[in-house]
């Protein structure tokens, strides 16, 4: 019984039509009087066969005549006839479900294709995009930068800032590849025991070309000690598709207490960690040691005043990024020279830090022939002041300035040798 009611809600049976001029049968099966189900002739009433009863009603009347029922049938089908209630128009509307399952699973599959690194052409890199490594007998680190849409300037290469981006990148991400980094931004444990952090006291960088949007740069960086209480950490940047050295870099660190936000020794604990990591081997960038002289309001050609800094600038140990000083020295630098020439090089040194509450300005002035010679002279030199607005001294600088499209410095930056 219930497959048979399942049946004739999805396939509705049609009513079997009245004899002409007959009685309809109540024999199982509806057919004739004489037919069972089976198409077998079935006997008469007195012997016994089974039976149903069929309700008669007396036929209606309209205006006092009498109408049959199939009359009435006729009439009121001709005036309304609704659907006949099944299973299956009472169903959502199935189709308009399908169309919005397809879409869904077309914009899954687009979203998926467009995720796929593969590389379209044979002088694309495999894996551009992949985690770095540690080459050279484990002392040096290596890790690749696509060159980003949003990391370029208006001269359609990449700005000094995203190079210095990368160089801060890769540093943390050897201390974390040694497996050096504790709770700190690029401390050791034995450094988070004792809430000491590293600071930068002077960076040196030679640009000899900018990577463009799309480029793949490969960065290597390794450390060794400077000094009793410090440490040198050098960058060689080059272009992954022609091997040639883009940029160059050396760096001086020291040690910090994050409380007291004063100098601190390395513990002999923390040489123990770091020093089994140092390569002997000479600076990339030879050593700018010539002295900066004083910057004052007096000498300056070029002031910017104002400077703020905002939360999104400063890094977990709650002070102003690297990065960042370097974006507002260029603030001051002179139009002129920022429109037909290049940086090339700086050689920064930092003296103190700033806070978020600080106020800045920027010195900028123009060394040997000046702005009005600009044409000529070919290279520019010019020396910078960071300071706080009641003079404090934050960073002082001096940039070295090329003329755009033209050749290039030639860079001898090598990697460390490795060992035999």
């Amino acid at each position: 019984m219930v497959a048979s009611a399942a049946t004739a809600a999805f396939f509705p049976v049609a009513s079997p039509p009245p004899e002409s001029g007959g009685k309809t049968s109540g024999k199982l099966g509806g057919g004739p009087a004489s037919v069972d189900a089976r198409g077998i002739r079935s006997k008469s009433a007195a012997s016994g066969g089974l039976q149903v009863k069929a309700n008669a009603q007396a036929p209606p009347k309209v205006n006092g005549s009498k109408v049959g029922v199939l009359e009435g049938y006729k009439i009121e089908n001709e005036t309304s006839s609704p659907p006949p209630r099944t299973f299956i128009n009472q169903l959502p509307d199935w189709s308009m479900l399908l169309a919005a399952i397809t879409t869904i699973f077309l914009a899954a599959e687009k979203q998926w294709m467009m995720l796929d690194w593969k590389p379209k052409r044979p002088d694309m890199l495999v894996d551009p995009f992949g985690l770095g490594r540690i080459v050279q007998d484990g002392f040096v680190y290596r890790q690749n930068f696509s060159i980003r849409s949003y990391e370029i300037g208006a001269d359609q290469t990449a700005s000094i800032e995203t190079l210095m981006n990368h160089l801060q990148e890769t540093a943390l991400n050897h201390v974390k590849s040694a497996g050096l980094l504790g709770d700190g931004f690029g401390s050791t444990p034995e450094m988070c025991k004792r809430n000491l952090i590293w600071v930068v006291t002077k960076m040196q960088v030679l640009v000899d070309r900018y990577p463009i949007w799309g480029d793949v740069v490969q960065v290597d960086t390794w450390v060794d000690s400077s000094g009793k209480n410090g440490m040198r950490r050098d960058w060689l940047v080059r272009d992954c598709k022609t091997g040639d050295i883009l940029t160059r870099a050396s760096s001086l660190w020291v040690m910090m207490n994050k409380k007291t936000r004063r100098l601190a020794k390395i513990p002999d604990e923390v040489r123990v960690e770091i020093a089994q990591y140092f390569v002997d081997s000479p600076p990339v960038v030879d050593e700018d040691g010539r002295k900066l002289p004083k910057l004052d309001d007096s000498k300056a050609e070029y002031i910017r005043t104002g400077l703020t800094p905002r939360w999104s600038d400063l890094d977990v140990n709650q002070h102003v990024n690297n990065v960042k000083y370097i974006g507002w020295i260029l603030e001051s630098a002179p139009p002129p020279i920022v429109e037909s020439h290049e940086l090339a090089g700086m050689t920064l040194e930092y003296r103190k830090e700033c806070n978020r509450d600080s106020v800045l300005q920027s010195l900028t002035t123009v060394l040997e022939n000046g702005i009005d010679r600009l044409a000529d002279s070919g290279f520019v030199e010019c020396q910078h002041l960071l300071r706080f607005e009641d003079g404090g001294e934050i960073v002082k600088g001096r940039t070295m300035w090329r003329p755009k499209f033209t050749k290039r410095i030639g860079g001898v930056g090598q990697l460390p040798a490795e060992s035999t």
